[in-house]
């Protein structure tokens, strides 16, 4: 029996939501996202080492930043969604000017939202 086009978009529905959208960033580099996400003053300075929004400078920071392991809001996020707030900072996104842009190369970022679809989806 063939699937019908209504069972393989389910399935691949699916696959999107239980895996991210990682799938998008095939050919990225988890473990290169995970080095450059710990560098000091990147992402874990104020999301933590584990991703969950506990980093050094949280504390100080009038908005918490995001947790990253939160399986629920996270897989609600495009890649594209995660690449627009690293590249261009929260002011890109309508989110808190206090995140930067990140100033890291397309594949770099890539390789990060590769990483942090890790914390959040693959448990």
């Amino acid at each position: 029996m063939k699937p019908t086009h209504g069972v393989l978009m389910f399935l691949v529905t699916l696959c999107t939501l239980l895996f991210g959208a990682a799938l998008v960033a095939q050919g990225a580099d988890v473990e290169q996202g995970k080095k450059i996400y710990n560098e000091p003053g990147r992402c874990a300075t104020c999301h933590g080492p584990s991703g969950k929004g506990d980093g050094a400078l949280a504390a100080n920071l009038p908005v918490k930043p995001r947790d990253h392991t939160d399986k629920e809001y996270m897989s609600k996020l495009s890649d594209e969604d995660l690449f627009k707030v690293i590249k261009g900072g929260g002011n890109a996104v309508g989110k808190s000017p206090l995140m930067p842009p990140s100033g890291l190369t397309d594949d770099q970022i890539k390789d990060v939202i590769a990483y942090i679809r890790t914390l959040c989806c693959h448990q």
